[in-house]
């Protein structure tokens, strides 16, 4: 037999070999148990779990205005993965249903009006601990991106001077960068990339933030854009007022200092100045009169 046939006979009983070796020899009873995987997991995410009910049950009962209020502080917090909002407002009647039964067992061993109090104040506690946590990482989180903005401008304007775009100097700040700033940068060139537009991006931007002087950067960006000014100056003016608003907050710190150890300094500091320096003078008063 010539070379050629016998390259002609492999070329088609080789795929052909394989094919029937592909269809007989695969496991079956696998793909049952994984296709039988598959339909309890479409069945398990169909069918909501108490969990889910719940969430959407005190969903449905919080007040909108408050529910968007909460949603607000955890945008400024850099809305954590792990709690969402749905979490929050789950968690918030558990941690009250808690404090209301502590206060109720105290109140139980000894009724009073008292105690009574004290289960109200309990209970209260806990359904707005969550909301006072949030509130104060988010307001540290905001100062925090106020604090970064001046040298972050810096950067930028830099970038720009040197040749980059707006979009490049932004993304060179957030690489270079570690802060909340930066992973607010990042989420809205994220955006952009995505396919929204540079305003709408923008504006997210300062409403998620919540900070006055990124959003006076942010609206004097959206206008330099809307009328063709160069962005170059307008970062140069805005890094100029950042660092002379972050230079007065500073001074109008230090002089609310004075003002703040003022109660300290009457009600625990003079009082035991006057006991050491005058109590042994009084007593030998005390001693030399009796």
């Amino acid at each position: 037999m010539s070379p050629i046939a016998l390259g002609a006979m492999l070329a088609i009983v080789l795929p052909v070999s394989y094919l029937v070796w592909a269809v007989f020899a695969v496991d079956r009873v696998a793909i049952r148990n994984i296709q039988a995987n598959l339909g309890q997991r479409a069945r398990d995410a169909a069918r909501p779990g108490f969990a889910t009910q719940f969430s959407g049950l005190t969903r449905r009962i919080t007040p909108g205005s408050y529910a968007a209020w909460l949603d607000k502080q955890l945008a400024g917090l850099g809305r954590p993965k792990t709690w969402p909002l749905e979490r929050l407002l789950a968690v918030k009647p558990l941690l009250g249903l808690g404090g209301g039964v502590l206060g109720l067992i105290y109140l139980l061993a000894e009724p009073g009006p008292g105690r009574l109090a004290i289960l109200m104040a309990a209970t209260a506690f806990g359904y707005f601990a969550p909301d006072l946590l949030v509130r104060t990482n988010a307001e540290k989180r905001r100062d925090a991106i106020r604090l970064e903005l001046p040298n972050t401008l810096d950067q930028m304007l830099i970038s720009v001077q040197a040749g980059l775009g707006f979009e490049a100097a932004m993304a060179r700040a957030a690489s270079n960068g570690g802060g909340p700033l930066a992973e607010e940068f990042i989420r809205t060139l994220q955006d952009i990339q995505v396919g929204r537009s540079r305003k709408e991006a923008y504006l997210a931007l300062s409403d998620r933030v919540d900070v006055p002087d990124l959003r006076s950067f942010i609206r004097a960006v959206v206008q330099a854009d809307a009328y063709g000014i160069a962005i170059a100056k307008v970062l140069k003016v805005q890094a100029h007022d950042m660092r002379l608003k972050r230079r007065q907050r500073a001074e109008e710190h230090a002089m609310k200092i004075p003002v703040k150890i003022l109660f300290p300094l009457i009600f625990f500091i003079f009082p035991t100045l006057f006991i050491i320096l005058l109590g042994p003078a009084v007593m030998n008063i005390a001693a030399a009169i009796s």
